[in-house]
């Protein structure tokens, strides 16, 4: 097993610092022993077959759960000994749960600026022009600028997914986490917002970036390191290249698997 050392406490590049955390549920391990670490200039996808604690591992990162055992940091904040509710306001969040409490009628433009708030659902919250500059800025750039005054409920798969990464990134974050958001989209809309992310990931002025994908043809150009999880235990993490390897996939998701690699793109099917 492949695990980066972990500096407990952190220095001020580190973005997440793990050390030996374990998450238990009826006596159940979702996530044990783990040990990971991430700075500031790294971009890491997470991988791993279902039920494999990468939902947990993301919950853990967001600060929305504490480990049962073990010491964890985020952002230079321990949990269990600081203010979660202050915390996630540093942290960019997209899932697609969150999707599905957006209401159809919200606007566009709307469903972005009230991440201000932490709100979901405009109401009578009134918001600085320079909010609105930046929703706008930031929905041009994922490629919603024609569509800010659209209902949400109207958009296709893939643009929503646009439009919630956009407002994971109004607060300006310290630390985007992103569950999955290639699923549920045809091949184009998944290139589509491949080459989106990865703009997000060679961006030197991009926040820390974790992604959890289930597929390595998923991983956008641009990442930097990996970690492949099975039965909430890492089988490998370090740099990208080292860890997405024909051995390593097979041994996570329990079945032999060929690799290939093209350029900064991987693939991966039964050997």
């Amino acid at each position: 097993m492949l695990e980066p050392a972990v500096r407990i406490p952190p220095h001020d590049d580190t973005v997440i610092a793990f050390d030996r955390v374990s998450v238990i549920r009826s006596g159940n391990f979702l996530v044990r022993g783990l040990s990971w670490q991430v700075e500031l200039d790294e971009r890491w996808v997470i991988l791993g077959p279902n039920g494999a604690g990468k939902t947990t591992l993301l919950n853990l990162a967001s600060a929305r759960l504490h480990p049962s055992r073990g010491t964890a940091y985020v952002l230079g904040e321990r949990l269990g000994r600081t203010d979660v509710n202050e915390l996630r306001t540093r942290i960019g969040l997209s899932t697609g749960q969150f999707g599905e409490r957006v209401p159809p009628t919200e606007r566009v433009l709307d469903v972005v600026v009230t991440a201000a708030w932490s709100v979901v659902g405009r109401w009578r919250e009134e918001y600085d022009p320079m909010d609105l500059v930046r929703g706008r800025q930031l929905l041009e750039q994922l490629g919603m600028g024609a569509l800010v005054e659209r209902e949400f409920g109207t958009l296709s798969e893939g643009e929503r997914k646009r439009t919630l990464i956009a407002r994971a990134l109004m607060t300006d974050p310290e630390l985007m986490l992103l569950d999955e958001p290639s699923a549920g989209l045809d091949l184009g809309g998944r290139e589509d917002l491949i080459g989106r992310l990865t703009e997000l990931a060679l961006d030197p002025d991009s926040p820390a970036m974790v992604l959890v994908t289930h597929h390595v043809e998923e991983i956008p150009p641009g990442f930097t390191h990996g970690m492949l999880l099975r039965e909430g235990t890492i089988v490998a993490a370090g740099p990208l290249g080292e860890v997405m390897t024909a051995d390593n996939l097979t041994k996570t998701f329990g079945v032999a698997l060929q690799v290939d690699r093209f350029g900064d793109r991987f693939t991966a099917r039964a050997a």
